[in-house]
């Protein structure tokens, strides 16, 4: 192979790429150890020290441990997009369920991390500056549910979004406050939303 003709990564790129394994590094020695012993618990030392990485560097990349809280609900996030759009269901009730279920299954892919930030989340206030994009996507499930007739005019889909939303974030947090084992979430959350759908969707078909 003519060395001339191999082209050499841009160092701009090669730096960023090396930014966000050290960002990485940093994350996921963090989140380790939120589920091991807390977030109230753990220290920024604690966490340079697993993440093999100097205090500094720690607050290069996250400017206090609570944006680790933000990085958490972003990657959630992420997640729960890949689901829906591989997601095959169509009429709108059975895909909110669906919905539903998705983000029961991120909550339980790690329940003790999702036990410590869930709790660290509210206490920090993070549940009143939360973005609407939740709220938005929920109420995106019902306009069309709207459009094919099956939800009246007189539901506004936004306050129906913020709804579906306030039962989500409820039903978490008083699985999170109970004894492992005691509750099912996917159940509790199947069961919540369904009593929301059948006051805001009478008009829908309920074969599921």
């Amino acid at each position: 192979m003519n060395s001339s003709n191999v082209t050499a990564d841009p160092p701009q790129g090669r730096r960023e790429r090396n930014k966000q394994r050290v960002r990485d590094s940093i994350y996921y020695a963090a989140i380790e150890l939120f589920a091991d012993q807390g977030y109230d618990q753990t220290t920024v030392d604690e966490i340079a020290e697993k993440a093999d990485v100097a205090r500094g560097t720690f607050f290069n990349h996250f400017q206090k441990k609570e944006d680790l809280i933000t990085e958490w609900g972003a990657k959630r996030r992420d997640v729960l997009r890949e689901g829906l759009a591989a997601a095959t269901e169509t009429d709108p009730r059975r895909a909110l369920l669906e919905c539903m279920g998705l983000l029961a299954d991120i909550s339980l892919s790690d329940p003790a991390l999702t036990r410590a930030l869930t709790t660290a989340w509210v206490k920090a206030g993070y549940i009143l500056q939360e973005e609407p994009y939740l709220s938005d996507m929920l109420g995106d499930f019902v306009v069309e549910a709207r459009r094919r007739g099956q939800v009246p005019d007189s539901v506004d889909p936004r306050l129906a979004g913020l709804l579906l939303r306030d039962v989500y974030f409820g039903t978490v947090f008083r699985w999170v406050q109970r004894p492992e084992g005691e509750s099912d979430l996917a159940a509790d959350l199947h069961t919540a939303c369904e009593t929301v759908l059948d006051g805001i969707m009478p008009l829908s078909a309920h074969g599921s």
